[in-house]
């Protein structure tokens, strides 16, 4: 689909060339179908693993390719042009750094644009991370995250031809690395640069859930009108943004995820941001990161962020834990006092990955501390999107009626997204 300016590259399965020009739909029906007759009829499943994500079909194991791998349609794009990357810890292929790869192949490679947490994925959340140079190539690291940064300086933006992003989200409004992207969007479309994305899968891209946010609370953690959960890969996000008038218009590629689907359980083999180190707290983090916008601990300053939350005054629970100095916490909420709550880390992961966005345990914590309006900081509503959910809870509405609200904008928003999908629902 063409949007302007935009275009994106062919997602297909490199074994079956043949297929290269269908529309993904046609081609994942035809090869369920070739595969299911060829296997015997047997029945297609998904594999999850710690570091491999695969699409079973029949005994023929398919894995998740993301868009780094897919040298071949970004390669030729990248030849004899200068070359700056949006990229941290995350942009891997295999055991191998994107940076690292793109200096072996003799790519000129102007520098790197770092997001919240730093290159290195090791900042706190909303710390300043200054300037740096790379060790192992002597590119120069330019931090889009030192407090003064709106958009890189005109010299910066003169000095690439083609910007490459690679960082892998988690499909949340409130996660920073999507709105890092489409700040350089803006200003790659101020200067006629072309933005490369090597997509990712998301790993709640099953979901679609929660407030659309009002755009008076819009924020550094919340930039477009979408939903908390919005089941969009970042690929996805950058066409919607073009699309909708969200975001400048760019030249602008994706190149594709391979043998993916938005039902795909996909685990992140590498930790996105210091304080989700594991699988289970990205399948939490949409429910518990609404705790930032209260008094009570989600457990920064543990070894269980965001699987864990309480608060010194808490009672009944029978679990406790004192938040301390760590890597990406330095100086957690509620640091040295003893907490008492929840613990949600034995959650099955299957249980966790539905769990998407409840209230419950907001509501939960907030009724049992009894502290009314005391309970909230105006952080909540920047997470949450909106200023009645705060409101209902005060005045003790159920989940299930406070869910009711934002519904109709939901569907609105499903209907919205569907042009700019690259992937089967």
């Amino acid at each position: 689909m063409r949007l302007g300016k935009l275009r994106t590259s062919s997602c297909f399965l490199s074994a079956f060339t043949i297929f290269v020009r269908m529309k993904r739909p046609v081609f994942l029906l035809l090869f369920g179908i070739w595969m299911s007759s060829a296997l015997g009829q047997k029945e297609q499943s998904i594999v999850v693993s710690d570091k491999l994500q695969t699409l079973r079909c029949g005994d023929l194991i398919v894995p998740v390719r993301v868009g780094t791998t897919d040298t071949a349609m970004y390669y030729p794009r990248l030849a004899g042009k200068r070359v700056t990357l949006l990229a941290n810890h995350t942009s891997m292929i295999g055991e191998r750094h994107l940076i690292d790869i793109l200096h072996a192949r003799g790519f000129d490679v102007t520098a790197i644009f770092a997001p919240e947490h730093g290159f290195r994925g090791t900042a706190d959340a909303g710390e300043h991370v200054g300037n740096s140079v790379d060790e192992r190539t002597g590119i120069p690291i330019r931090s889009l995250y030192d407090g003064n940064t709106k958009r890189p300086s005109d010299e910066a933006m003169q000095s690439f031809d083609v910007l490459v992003v690679d960082m892998q989200d988690v499909g949340l409004r409130f996660y920073t690395y999507y709105i890092t992207m489409l700040r350089m969007m803006d200003a790659c479309a101020e200067f006629g640069r072309t933005v490369v994305v090597l997509d990712r899968p998301n790993p709640n891209g099953h979901l679609i859930d929660g407030p659309v946010l009002d755009m008076k609370y819009k924020s550094g953690v919340g930039a477009l009108p979408i939903p908390v959960l919005h089941g969009l890969t970042m690929g996805e996000i950058a066409r919607m943004a073009v699309g909708e008038g969200w975001s400048r218009k760019c030249r602008l590629d994706v190149v594709c995820c391979r043998n993916y689907t938005h039902a795909t359980p996909y685990g992140l083999p590498v930790a996105p941001s210091p304080n989700l180190p594991t699988q289970r707290a990205v399948y939490l983090y949409p429910s518990l990161c609404l705790f930032e916008g209260t008094v009570v601990s989600l457990g920064r300053g543990t070894d269980k962020p965001f699987e864990i939350y309480g608060h010194p005054d808490m009672k009944g629970y029978g679990f406790s834990f004192t938040p301390r100095p760590t890597a990406g916490a330095k100086h957690p909420p509620l640091e040295g006092r003893l907490c008492h709550g929840a613990d949600l880390s034995r959650m099955p992961l299957d249980e966790a990955r539905q769990v998407g966005l409840t209230l419950r345990y907001v509501i939960e914590a907030y009724r049992n501390l009894g502290l009314g309006e005391r309970f909230f900081t105006p952080m909540f509503e920047k997470l949450i999107g909106v200023g009645y959910v705060r409101e209902m809870i005060l005045a003790g509405a159920s989940e299930a009626e406070i869910r009711a609200c934002w519904q109709e904008d939901l569907s609105r928003f499903r209907r919205q997204r569907r042009p700019y999908l690259l992937y089967a629902e």
